[in-house]
């Protein structure tokens, strides 16, 4: 039986898998890691502070401000809805509003225009309806123009 003779392993080409030294790979992946945090913070900030301004704008922007202090169904036919609201002085507004019956079917819609100097303005309208009402409802309210 003949000897077989073992060669060491051939060692990888240099610079193939790294260097030899993993000090300098650890320096490098604990750079890369400071800059992602860097990043990721970095991004994180401006998400927060994009969603902050949309809110911000989102309500500041709305110079009106209206609600149902009440609602009552005088007849088969009307539902009378007691409106507040709150705009800039001198403007007009129009609000929506509407009344459903007891299956949530819409009976009633009316557009009011409120064009008072007041900055508040409390009101009283009356929803024709085709059935009876019994909600009294605020669609939405916007600036009209005069």
């Amino acid at each position: 039986m003949t000897a077989v003779q073992s060669e060491p392993p051939a060692s990888p080409p240099e610079g193939r898998y790294g260097s030899g030294d993993r000090r300098f790979d650890r320096d490098a992946d604990a750079r890369a890691d400071r800059t992602l945090r860097r990043v990721a913070l970095v991004l994180g900030v401006l998400v927060a502070v994009g969603i902050g301004w949309y809110g911000w704008r989102s309500i500041a922007d709305s110079p009106v401000s209206a609600q149902v202090v009440a609602f009552k169904a005088v007849s088969d036919q009307a539902v009378e809805i007691h409106l507040e609201v709150h705009k800039d002085a001198g403007s007009a507004v129009v609000c929506t509003l509407r009344s459903e019956d007891a299956d949530h079917n819409e009976v009633g819609r009316k557009d009011v225009r409120l064009t008072q100097h007041a900055g508040q303005v409390d009101t009283v309208v009356t929803v024709r309806t085709t059935a009876r009402g019994t909600t009294g409802e605020l669609v939405g309210c916007s600036t009209a123009s005069r």
